[in-house]
């Protein structure tokens, strides 16, 4: 048996070619397009950029740019970082003594987020083994938006034919994004409803699995995706937190938040648990809180879809819950990208380097700003206890959201009255409202909850499913990317040779 032990086949965790056929096809595509795949190790270590990256445009359809899918970009995003880029937000902004350290996902390329990392994570180990034909096989990526954009660039890079799922109610940005990079119109496909409808994802992707070509790579039970994010995102942290003890030596890496979505980027939290001692906080949309309260609804935190547990969650790892309304993310946004907003909070203390990297931050970055703060006061950190969460994306993905909320919320006008009370309803003293420490009860409570999408829903082995309950399982995924490391050298020889 070449998958993983104990997970059944369709999840793409193979650690042998499987096809040798469709392996020789892609390394013949990546050959025609000049590709060199950077392994896992080296998305969490990048080595020095090199000539090949030179003068290279981040935003291209450029082959050398898949080396630039990490942390390390710097703020021009064409060159290399010795520290992954951050921003430290203080007291005077975030409500609580302890530091919120953000890293900046607008630095990964082509996309501007870092859900280009869990697509490449996802496709790498499936084109290595043959499990994927560049000549045959269509790349479906089913998203709330910068997922699918992730896959969309890898795909055209790769010379794979990609096919972007998500939304009618995303972001015009994200829209306009997949027109330009997307030559065929049946490429995107727009499913109902907006950031909370996952399950009309899951439906338009179980319709499109009829066609043997069509190749699923759904993030939320894709393993890579997982994977990647142990290996490179926990790595980045690590990176982050020494530079910044350098100058606490006191401070301690305490708490790592990110919000639910497809739960790949909570898969840091394992490792840096492991040896910093850290807890783990998930994040949800207070108008749809499905782990805090079993419950339902819709929101506007774009990029944390709801409704489910994803498979690749490792709930009993999880230690707090946190829940953030979309009010306070839809206002925030307004606040900071406005020039009353911005005179407002300076004349609160918050120094011009951190307002510069407002434009940082998108809305779920704000959500994972405040789920931090309100974390920090629920276990009641202090000064020396940091806590360390992603800014998924930036602000440049939401004028049209930012224009909504102004038309809609402030009637057209914003101000410096509006801005002042914005920020004295969301920036003020922060409360432990919609917070919950997880129990071992609790954490089985929101462990069974995904039964009924994965094992009902989508037809999952219960013993599969079951497996998930031990960190065992967890631990024992990580055997695989050094296997898969291997698979990558490997397929490199193969391009290489003439």
């Amino acid at each position: 048996m070449t998958a993983f032990a104990g997970i059944p086949e369709g999840f793409g965790l193979e650690t042998e070619v499987v096809n040798a056929t469709a392996r020789d096809r892609a390394v013949q595509r990546c050959r025609q397009v000049g590709i060199s795949l950077p392994t896992f190790a080296q998305l969490a270590d990048p080595p020095p950029p090199g000539q090949a990256l030179a003068g290279v445009d981040p935003d291209a359809a450029d082959a050398a740019n898949l080396w630039r899918v990490n942390w390390f970009n710097d703020g021009t995003r064409a060159g290399r970082a010795a520290v992954p880029e951050h921003v430290v937000i203080p007291p005077e902004l975030s409500g609580v003594a302890s530091p919120i350290v953000m890293l900046l996902g607008n630095r990964f390329p082509m996309i501007g987020a870092h859900k280009v990392l869990a697509a490449y994570s996802c496709l790498a180990p499936r084109l290595v083994t043959g499990q994927f034909d560049p000549e045959t096989n269509r790349a479906v990526w089913p998203s709330t938006g910068n997922y699918a954009r992730g896959g969309i660039a890898i795909s055209k890079i790769m010379g794979c034919r990609g096919v972007a799922v998500l939304p009618e109610g995303m972001s015009a940005e994200r829209f306009e994004w997949l027109d330009r990079w997307t030559s065929d119109p049946a490429d995107v496909i727009r499913t109902p409803g907006s950031e909370s409808n996952v399950k009309e994802i899951y439906d338009a992707c179980a319709a499109l699995a009829a066609d043997p070509d069509n190749v699923i790579l759904n993030q939320f039970c894709e393993y890579g995706n997982h994977l990647g994010h142990v290996t490179a995102t926990a790595t980045a942290v690590e990176r982050v937190m020494e530079h910044y003890t350098g100058g606490h030596p006191g401070a301690r890496l305490a708490g790592f938040v990110a919000a639910s979505g497809s739960a790949g980027t909570l898969g840091a939290g394992d490792p840096l648990k492991e040896r910093h001692g850290s807890v783990t906080a998930v994040v949800e949309a207070l108008e749809c809180p499905t782990l805090l309260y079993n419950g339902y609804g819709e929101h506007n935190i774009q990029g944390i879809g709801d409704k489910h547990v994803p498979l690749i969650h490792n709930v009993t790892n999880t230690d707090v819950v946190v829940a953030v309304s979309d009010r306070a993310t839809d206002e925030l946004g307004v606040l900071f990208g406005s020039p009353e907003g911005r005179d407002l909070l300076a004349g609160r203390g918050v120094g011009d380097d951190v307002i510069a990297h407002l434009d940082d931050l998108g809305l779920s970055s704000i959500c994972n700003l405040l789920a931090a703060a309100k974390t920090a006061r629920v276990m009641d950190y202090g000064p020396d206890d940091v806590m360390v969460t992603v800014a998924t994306d930036g602000a440049a993905l939401y004028g049209s959201e930012r224009a909504k909320t102004i038309a809609t919320t402030f009637g057209g006008d914003f101000g410096d009255a509006e801005a002042a009370a914005v920020a004295d309803r969301w920036l003020g003293p922060v409360d432990t409202d919609h917070v919950l420490r997880l129990s071992d009860r609790d954490r089985d409570r929101v462990f069974n909850l995904g039964y009924f999408t994965w094992v009902e829903q989508q037809g999952v082995d219960l013993g599969h499913f079951d497996a998930r309950r031990d960190q065992s399982f967890w631990r024992a995924l990580r055997d695989l990317v050094p296997v898969w490391d291997e698979l990558i050298d490997d397929f490199n020889a193969r391009v290489a040779r003439s």
